[in-house]
């Protein structure tokens, strides 16, 4: 099944997570097996707060953008071509820290 760009579901989030998240596939065609398999855009200054993954993982590749992930307490820099992989128990951060928008693609499994 093809769904063509201009179909995607995209949200705008605003605050501190300021950019949008494209859904690339939703959620009812994952037959429960994931919760999330997104594009996601933070706009400059924008950040996802530290958070847990409690009964499930994700793995993130950067697509475009620089930014800082705070990975279990080890601060780092991430650039286009990096993988974040976050394990069950988990926690991360994402925070946008250029001055172009930090682009990524988010795939979030249930175990």
């Amino acid at each position: 099944m093809l769904t063509s760009y201009e179909k995607l579901s995209v949200i705008q989030r605003t605050g501190e997570q300021f950019g949008t998240v494209t859904n690339l596939v939703e959620k009812s065609q994952m037959h429960d097996k994931a919760k999330v398999f997104a594009r996601i855009t933070l706009h400059p200054g924008s950040k996802v707060k530290l958070h847990q993954h409690v009964g499930r993982f994700e793995v993130i590749y950067i697509l475009a953008g620089i930014g800082m992930v705070n990975d279990n307490g080890n601060i780092q820099q991430i650039k286009a071509g990096d993988v974040i992989f976050t394990d069950v128990g988990e926690s991360h951060a994402i925070e946008n820290v250029g001055d172009v928008d930090l682009e990524y693609i988010a795939l979030v499994i249930y175990t």
